[in-house]
């Protein structure tokens, strides 16, 4: 879709002052406040246009217009301005994250909080994937019988723990033995991709008629389908959302929050953002699965150690919240996070 530079001034106009008041912008508040020097005649010209392309519309015959979600992409993408975060305000996110524990848990839970604060909006933190990083060492120990601790390590330095119960008890030898062949076997490969390296090696026929290695990789196949393939997801500030006038509807909230005690739905949500890897995204309402959520818009950003993408994180609000002012956060809070995970963190 093409636009004149005067619509895309006035689409950006109504967008603004809508994210501001919440209420139906007018073409006499744009020639006041915009300076475009244009009659309001011509503006409203202009608005009725721009309904017609699905960009805006009516409430009430005799009310403003308001952006559609057609709009308010059209803004986002085409022509919104995002400016990096001042250094005020980046000094004061920094200051928030040195009352951190180094503790790799606390350290999410306190992105969540950092961003909840600062955005005056629900805040989310994806837990780390980890089948985006690759193998590095899986080891097992053999805490009392028939109770083993393993312990995955990947390359991006995430270490993961699980407790496994087995039907008969293993000494420690064997399990030493289990972690040589596994840690060769299993040798920098992704982990997303560990299940079916263990499936075609078990079909294979020099391990039908070798225990130890069977045992090793049922173990192995055990360990990945209960343990690492679990997500969790830090949310906070949930309450911010009764200060949005959209939500005083207390049916309309209480979908809304329902769906946030649903972590699923969150989750692939989030999941959503890591099939692009760069940068901020930012997803409207309509264009999400789940339709309990199609009022709100979510903008979330990756976050990594080293090359090795992690997870994300985000912040979800009304469809008007003020993006110029929540994108910068997000965009500096995530690439501050990954700056900490470069750092030796206790997991």
């Amino acid at each position: 879709m093409e636009l004149s530079e005067r619509d895309q001034k006035v689409l950006e106009a109504v967008v603004n002052d809508y994210i501001k008041t919440g209420e139906p912008v007018g073409s006499r508040v744009i020639s006041k406040r915009h300076g475009l020097n244009v009659s309001s005649a011509t503006i409203r010209n202009v608005m009725a246009d721009l309904e017609e392309m699905g960009l805006l519309y009516q409430p009430h015959t005799s009310a403003g217009r308001v952006p559609t979600e057609k709009g308010l992409r059209f803004y986002l993408d085409s022509i919104a301005e995002f400016k990096k975060l001042e250094s005020k305000e980046r000094a004061l996110i920094r200051r928030a994250f040195q009352e951190s524990t180094r503790d790799f848990k606390e350290l999410l839970r306190k992105t969540s909080h950092v961003l909840s604060k600062f955005c005056k909006q629900a805040a989310v933190v994806l837990w780390p994937r980890l089948a985006l990083t690759r193998f590095k060492h899986i080891e097992f120990i053999r805490i009392r019988v028939r109770q083993i601790l393993v312990i995955l390590i990947s390359r991006s330095g995430l270490v993961q723990h699980y407790t496994l119960h087995w039907d008969e008890d293993i000494s420690q030898d064997e399990l030493d033995k289990f972690s040589r062949y596994l840690n060769e076997l299993l040798e920098d490969i992704p982990l997303g991709e560990v299940k079916k390296r263990v499936l075609n090696e078990m079909h294979k026929e020099k391990v039908l008629f070798d225990e130890l290695y069977s045992r090793a990789l049922a173990m192995t196949q055990q360990v990945f389908q209960a343990g690492f393939e679990n997500s969790d997801i830090y949310i906070e500030g949930q309450i911010n959302l009764l200060n949005s006038p959209e939500f005083t509807d207390v049916q309309r909230l209480r979908r809304i929050l329902e769906a946030f005690e649903d972590k699923s739905r969150i989750i692939r949500l989030l999941d959503m953002t890591l099939n692009v890897s760069e940068g901020v995204q930012i997803i409207l309402g309509p264009e999400m699965e789940l339709k309990e959520l199609h009022e709100i818009g979510l903008i979330s950003s990756p976050y990594r150690r080293g090359d090795t993408l992690l997870g994300a994180l985000g912040v979800i609000g009304p469809l008007r919240m003020d993006y110029s002012k929540i994108i910068p956060v997000v965009e500096f809070t995530a690439d501050l996070l990954s700056e900490l995970l470069e750092e030796p963190v206790e997991e």
